[in-house]
């Protein structure tokens, strides 16, 4: 069987001089329905954070000018040989204005202890506090698309403390 390897971003904004988070309200027609932080797919030959700074332009109009890397999603599905990996970021800084009617959904700021009381994806709402914690993550999931079962979970959490 041939494997293929989707890389995607996700790119948090958050404005913390007001304590708010942007996400966007993603139509059912666009999948993944629900409040959501912009991303998607990376370009070859782009770099990753290249991907995720050019996704959160194109879909919010914000030029991103500080972002740190927070962590990586991978989910994996042997019946398809598919593996997804959705490398995750907090951008803090930015500049410009939103779009009016942006392609991938109505835009919101939200207050941050307020996000998790929209309508969102159960996968974005366990992914969503891990943006705001110390360190780096790793969650990968090996999962049956036919089924619908998690075959198997790895959960890691990492922290600077190594250079201490």
């Amino acid at each position: 069987m041939s494997t293929r390897i989707e890389i995607l971003t996700m790119c948090m904004v958050w404005d913390k001089l007001n304590g708010k988070v942007l996400l966007m309200n993603r139509p059912n027609r666009k999948g993944f329905p629900g409040y959501i932080a912009p991303g998607g797919k990376v370009d070859y030959p782009e770099s990753i954070v290249d991907g995720a700074m050019r996704e959160v332009e194109e879909e919010t109009g914000l030029k991103v000018t500080e972002i740190t890397y927070k962590g990586l999603d991978e989910f994996c599905d042997p019946e398809q040989g598919l593996r997804y990996m959705v490398f995750n970021y907090l951008a803090t800084a930015f500049e410009g204005e939103l779009l009016q009617n942006p392609p991938e959904g109505e835009l919101i700021w939200i207050p941050l202890e307020q996000a998790l009381d929209l309508p969102m994806q159960d996968w974005f709402a366990e992914r969503f506090p891990r943006f705001f914690h110390e360190g780096t993550f790793e969650r990968s999931v090996v999962w049956e698309k036919s089924t619908g079962q998690t075959l198997k979970e790895t959960f890691k959490v990492y922290s600077d403390k190594v250079l201490q």
